[in-house]
């Protein structure tokens, strides 16, 4: 019953007792870095101010500084003290044109030395990180800096930070670790170290090697070494991600030692050699060793792996037949660019969940395999620059789910399937990207980047990233040698964005249901045998910014319109029977002014023809009458005298 009574009065003491307050020093701190910050704007309008003290509005002098915005205190019944601090994105609520934040303003806060959490990222921070400061937040636990201005060497302080868990200096220009921290780290607490995205130089960390850390992302810098074999003996790391650096040599053969390793991302660097078999001990979820010197001419056997997402082995040396069992579970297989050859293997037929199958410039032969028909998962399938030859198969159009479907460049014959219609993927686009990684279920979160897909785009080879996958699709089957004409149905495929049917030998009409290609960009019909005219139709593409149908048998006017009358690079025309229009500067028939044909002479011409032959007999008939008046008046017309007529007179005279 006493301690009934004693609990109770307690609750009573607690609930009548004042809210202790934050310590003054802290207040003061803090309001010296809100007067810190709004000094750093040189702006002075009135809309600007507001932004300003609308954003620290709950910090004032008044007010316990633990009831402020983005402000935590600790919930200890003897003091209450700030143990968080989350200041990130101030620069997006400030005005941007002059605001200019250094690293002067962290100085304040240095005065707190309860902080537990402090989160400055993403504010534009300029100048070196203050080396002095850090050595009084002795009790952080959570440092995050990234997507600021810092640069210069990474202070020595922040190793001697002995219960520090998590820091993240990604995204700054910073250019070196100093050598000294080897000697004098007091991280044995670390879980999570991001440097990505500086501009580091020198070899991987030896000191690193030797601590227990779990994520270790150092990509996007300028390191270079080859690995430390120890590092790989480590029993928490769980990500590991060097991916565009200079490192080199041969990945230790104890690699499988680190069972906990989750997340190997090694790509765009120079390690050669081959694979090492004790790969397939690790339980990943992404395996990226792309675009590096990788040789060898077989693959480890995967198939005992039940959690990898991602394997990506695309860009390197490799080479053999693809025999590897890979793990049912796979959603995306890269392993374009390689040197493998022979058929393709059985071996993927059992990978049903497959969202994308990549083996894009290799060697690979023989036909099309049918298995590929029963991944029904599949979004992308790109076999480009390969040696496949026969027919495509009817049954590829069951994979309905496809967005892009690359062929290109094979020695494919026969017709274009005109079920190819069927593909949903490509009638409409998913509002779904391609699967994600699923985060590891740890503490931290972490967004793996995966390389971007290459496919031939608007005439040349573009990067598709993985996140614009959803509002993309693609059909390429150029540079084989298929026939036939271009089926009207795949007119139905409005998400397409890119339409590729050049260098084959279709011939006929092009399909007037192309114009409902309403969201397509590039529409590539070139170096074929297609004849008539280009439909009117495609007047209604509003996308379209490339129309190539040079080297065809096409004749008439290119339609106007639109974006038609966008399409005047006449290369794109070239090579036609009888192809006119505004974009290729050549006049059709119709557009020539009427040719001048001789007009009929008048009846007034007739009549005068007429009359001057009538004149003559008029004429004549007139000026013999009046010959003979003339004459007659001239008495040359008088009765001739007979010829005894003046015998006569002079008888008389007599």
């Amino acid at each position: 019953m006493a301690k009934l009574s004693l609990l109770l009065l307690l609750e009573l003491l607690i609930f009548f007792t004042p809210s202790l307050s934050c310590p003054e020093y802290q207040k003061q701190a803090l309001l010296n870095f809100k007067a810190s910050l709004i000094n750093s704007t040189t702006t002075t309008t009135s809309s600007s101010e507001g932004q300003r003290v609308l954003l620290f509005e709950s910090w004032n002098s008044s007010s316990d500084c633990c009831n402020w915005e983005r402000v935590n205190c600790s919930s200890s019944l003897g003091s209450r003290t700030v143990i968080a601090l989350y200041l990130n994105d101030l620069v997006d609520q400030l005005p941007r044109e002059h605001t200019v934040l250094t690293s002067n303003i962290l100085t304040p806060l240095f005065h707190i030395g309860s902080l537990t959490h402090l989160n400055m990222s993403k504010n534009k921070i300029q100048g070196q990180l203050p080396s002095d400061g850090f050595a009084n937040l002795t009790e952080l636990i959570y440092l995050d800096l990234r997507s600021n201005d810092f640069f210069g060497s990474i202070p020595s302080q922040l190793f001697q930070l002995r219960y520090l868990q998590y820091l993240d200096m990604s995204s700054n220009n910073f250019h070196d670790i100093p050598k000294e921290i080897g000697n004098m780290t007091e991280l044995r607490h670390l879980e999570f170290l991001d440097l990505s995205k500086n501009h580091l130089e020198g070899m991987f960390p030896q000191w690193l090697a030797e601590m227990e850390v779990a994520f270790i992302i150092l990509s996007d810098n300028n390191l270079t070494s080859s690995l430390p074999p120890f590092l790989f003996n480590s029993i928490n790391l769980n990500i590991l991600s060097l991916s565009r650096n200079n490192f080199y040599g041969q990945l230790p053969s104890n690699i499988g030692n680190a069972t906990s390793l989750m997340s190997l991302i090694l790509n765009d660097n120079n390690f050669s050699g081959k694979i090492p078999d004790s790969i397939t001990n690790l339980r990943f979820t992404i395996l990226d060793l792309s675009n590096n010197k990788f040789s060898g001419n077989s693959l480890p056997d995967f198939s005992s792996n039940m959690l990898p997402q991602v394997i990506d082995l695309s860009s390197n040396e490799l080479s053999g037949e693809i025999s590897t069992n890979f793990s049912i579970l796979t959603r995306v297989l890269s392993l374009g660019k390689n040197k493998f050859s022979g058929i393709m293997s059985t071996n993927l037929n059992n990978m049903r969940i497959l969202e994308c199958l990549d083996i894009h410039d290799n060697k690979i032969s023989g036909e099309l395999p049918d298995f590929i028909c029963q991944i029904s998962t599949l979004r992308i399938l790109n076999l480009r620059n390969n040696s496949f030859q026969g027919s495509i198969h009817d049954c590829i159009s069951n994979l309905t789910s496809l967005q892009i479907l690359d062929l290109s460049s094979n020695h494919l014959v026969g017709k274009i399937p005109a079920k190819f219609g069927n593909f949903t993927g490509m009638i409409r686009t998913s509002n779904e990207p391609i699967s994600d990684v699923p985060a590891t279920l740890t503490p931290f979160s972490f967004q793996a980047k995966i390389n971007d897909l290459i496919f031939n785009w608007k005439k040349s080879t573009q990067g598709l990233s993985w996140k614009n996958l959803m509002i993309c699709s693609l059909l390429d089957l150029s540079m084989n040698q298929l026939s036939g004409e271009i089926p009207t149905t795949l007119g139905s495929l409005k998400a397409l964005k890119v339409f590729n049917v050049s260098h084959n030998n279709l011939y006929g009409r092009i399909p007037a249901s192309l114009g409902d290609l309403l969201n397509v960009e590039s529409l590539d019909l070139s170096y074929n045998n297609l004849s008539s005219s280009i439909p009117k139709s495609l007047e209604k593409l509003q996308q379209l910014t490339i129309l190539d149908v040079s080297n065809n048998k096409l004749a008439g006017r290119i339609p106007r319109g639109s974006q038609m009358d966008t399409m005047n690079d006449p290369n794109f025309f070239a090579n036609n029977s009888g192809l006119c229009g505004m974009q290729i500067r050549v006049l059709c028939p119709e557009d020539f002014p009427p040719t001048k044909v001789p007009p009929k002479p008048p009846k007034v011409e007739s009549k005068e023809r007429w009359f001057s032959w009538e004149g003559v007999g008029i004429g004549y008939a007139i000026s013999f009458i009046i010959t003979v008046g003339v004459l007659y008046l001239a008495k040359y017309f008088v009765p001739a005298t007979p010829p005894n007529y003046r015998r006569q007179q002079r008888r008389r005279r007599i």
